[in-house]
């Protein structure tokens, strides 16, 4: 039986892990939004506003490098709690007038403790749906993302604006808190699904078992690099236009749902791996137009066209799936979420240091050359193949 968004929501413990991510998303969006600002208020900085944003995806290097064989060897409710009341006291931390080099230490921080929870996300959310329901079930949750984004920064800029940007991060603190509730009082406790301890050799072991094939590693450079370097272009939206950040962010989303719904609802199976070239090129191509310095509202038209691009994801993730054993469907799909949330971070940081010594604008061009330039790169390894097995790990 194939699986529909209305089966979805009927399969059971799907909802509340649904509500808990959904929450999560609202309350990353509105203090990023919020972070951003208050660097920005604090140091006139288009690269320090942009990395305290996406500063967290930084550290998910080191998590994927540590922590990740943890993903499928803890239980996933106890793990889940735990990560979103970490985030919920860091983000109370944040709305505290601390130094900045505190504020840093915090992002840093929580970005270890994202990229385990990533893995254990998904990995349930695999192990939760039928074998066929993972991209379907995947794209609901994106397209939560992108309406839940547009909301989230819709909010936290009129937050912001009544309250500030301290009060904006405790109210952000707040949805982490509820989501953790959600988690606990909502999903059945479930054993682990690898066994043994985790430890860092067992982390290296398997990212190395992962990566050891041809077709798996361009998949992953592939949900890593080209939408990485964009989400660099998008970090410097509260520099390029200060007034109107938060309208840039909710297009941006709006288009996300949109490349979401239509990967997920109207591509046909077999026309699947034929897309993703494509909308990885379409994720970067209106960008270059941000050279010529489009008015806010011209820009938020131009963020929503290239966003459609990231439903490339979408179609990476399933092969990536389909050439992954179950029982290292949490750590797969945590090295997949770590290192693109990783590569953010570097986008960010690229972009911000070029726009520090030209301009915001002139760097989200470069910027966008720079992905597209990856992707034809990429393009020939991204072929359709017949899946190869994992390597036994025993």
């Amino acid at each position: 039986m194939r699986t529909t968004y209305r089966s979805l929501f009927r399969t059971p413990e799907f909802t509340p892990l649904f509500l808990a991510s959904s929450a999560q998303v609202a309350a990353q969006t509105m203090s990023g939004l919020a972070l951003g600002t208050l660097v920005y208020r604090a140091t006139d900085s288009p690269l320090l506003s942009a990395l305290s944003m996406f500063g967290p995806s930084l550290a998910q290097v080191l998590g994927a490098t540590t922590l990740l064989s943890a993903a499928d060897r803890l239980p996933p409710r106890a793990t889940m709690t735990g990560t979103a009341l970490a985030f919920a006291a860091g983000t109370a931390l944040l709305a505290l007038p601390v130094p900045l080099w505190a504020v840093f230490a915090l992002i840093l921080a929580l970005g270890l403790v994202a990229s385990l929870g990533g893995g254990v996300r998904w990995g349930l959310l695999n192990e939760i749906l039928p074998k066929d329901g993972y991209i379907v079930g995947r794209s609901v949750f994106n397209m939560a993302n992108g309406i839940t984004q547009v909301a989230g920064f819709a909010a936290g800029g009129v937050l912001i604006a009544l309250l500030s940007p301290s009060g904006t991060l405790l109210t952000a603190a707040a949805l982490y808190a509820t989501a953790a509730a959600v988690v606990r009082l909502a999903l059945t406790p479930r054993p682990p699904r690898a066994t043994g301890r985790p430890s860092v050799r067992e982390t290296w072991r398997t990212n190395r078992t992962l990566f050891s094939a041809g077709p798996r590693r361009h998949l992953y450079l592939a949900l890593w690099l080209p939408n990485g370097l964009i989400v660099g272009c998008e970090s410097l939206y509260v520099s390029y236009a200060p007034g109107h950040a938060g309208l840039l962010f909710a297009c941006a989303a709006l288009g996300m749902l949109v490349g979401d719904v239509t990967v997920a609802r109207f591509v046909r199976p077999h026309l699947r791996p034929r897309l993703g070239v494509p909308l990885l090129l379409l994720l970067a191509a209106p960008y270059l137009l941000f050279l010529l310095h489009p008015r806010p509202s011209l820009a938020a038209a131009l963020a929503a066209l290239a966003s459609v691009g990231f439903g490339a994801s979408l179609l990476q993730q399933e092969r990536l799936m389909a050439v992954t054993p179950p029982e290292l469907a949490g750590h797969a799909l945590g090295l997949h979420s770590s290192g693109m949330l990783t590569m953010q971070g570097v986008g960010a940081a690229l972009a911000g240091s070029m726009a520090q010594l030209t301009s915001p604008a002139t760097a989200m061009a470069a910027t966008a050359a720079a992905s597209i330039t990856v992707t034809l790169a990429l393009a020939r390894g991204l072929r359709p193949v017949r899946p190869s097995p994992v390597p036994d790990l025993a």
